[in-house]
């Protein structure tokens, strides 16, 4: 897990949640991972059918945001449990990845442009 003190106080208290609640028998690797699809599709449906001014508008309404936030939340909450099991670092792993993005997709080539890095010119 990561050597951050935010995120390892985060998770001790997504532990203690856990734990206090004898969830850690249902916490399977598959099922967190199903459970953050599950999370990320409720963030998603808040979005569903909205355009940008659409939701531009209901961002500042308090009960909107407040579901935005709570399930942004969910989804954070099973990332942590999941790098927890996987026993991964995830300052570590998120350098890695915008380190192997950085050569996918070079800044004189993507700036500006949201062509996936195969579509990029030469």
């Amino acid at each position: 897990m990561n050597k951050s003190p935010d995120l390892l106080e985060l998770l001790r208290l997504v532990k203690i949640f856990r734990d206090d609640r004898d969830w850690k028998q249902f916490h399977k690797l598959k099922d967190l991972a199903i459970g953050l699809n599950i999370e990320t599709s409720e963030l998603l449906e808040l979005f569903l059918w909205k355009n940008d001014a659409e939701i531009e508008t209901r961002l500042p309404e308090t009960n909107y945001y407040n579901r935005v936030k709570e399930e942004l939340a969910d989804v954070i909450i099973y990332i942590l449990m999941i790098s927890d099991q996987l026993n991964v670092d995830i300052d570590n792993i998120v350098k890695e990845k915008l380190k192997k993005n950085a050569l996918k997709y070079p800044v004189e080539k993507a700036k500006g442009s949201a062509k996936k890095y195969d579509q990029l010119p030469d």
